[in-house]
């Protein structure tokens, strides 16, 4: 349990660290006269680009329908299939499976912990 504290006190102090560093460097950035003109002509590109992508977006729109679509159910099949490979996991069984290519695929699993109260 110690190693687990001390090990989560690092993280959270190299994060810290991460987080200064960051900041002083998006200070750096504000401060700076050609990166403002420069972000200022970014901003103007990615406009014109945007009404570029709607006027052919609105030509794909059943496409776009559709990809959302496949978007739902591949979101849906990734939670079965966490659900499955976990379930035998859990049974003991072995938890692998092959693509089109005969390449095999074992399970990946993590630990995540989040803030409580």
């Amino acid at each position: 349990m110690d190693k687990l504290q001390e090990v989560f006190n690092r993280i959270q102090e190299s994060k810290k660290e991460q987080k200064k560093i960051k900041s002083s460097y998006r200070d750096a950035l504000a401060s700076s006269v050609q990166y403002k003109k420069i972000t200022d002509e970014i901003k103007e590109l990615r406009n014109k680009k945007k009404e570029v992508e709607d006027s052919i977006k609105a030509d794909f729109h059943s496409e776009f329908t559709k990809l959302d679509d496949i978007k739902i159910d591949l979101n849906s099949d990734y939670e079965l299939l966490s659900d499955i490979a976990l379930t035998q996991l859990m049974k003991g069984e072995t938890v692998k499976v092959k693509d089109e290519f005969e390449t095999d695929y074992e399970p990946l699993f993590s630990v995540k912990f989040k803030k409580v109260g």
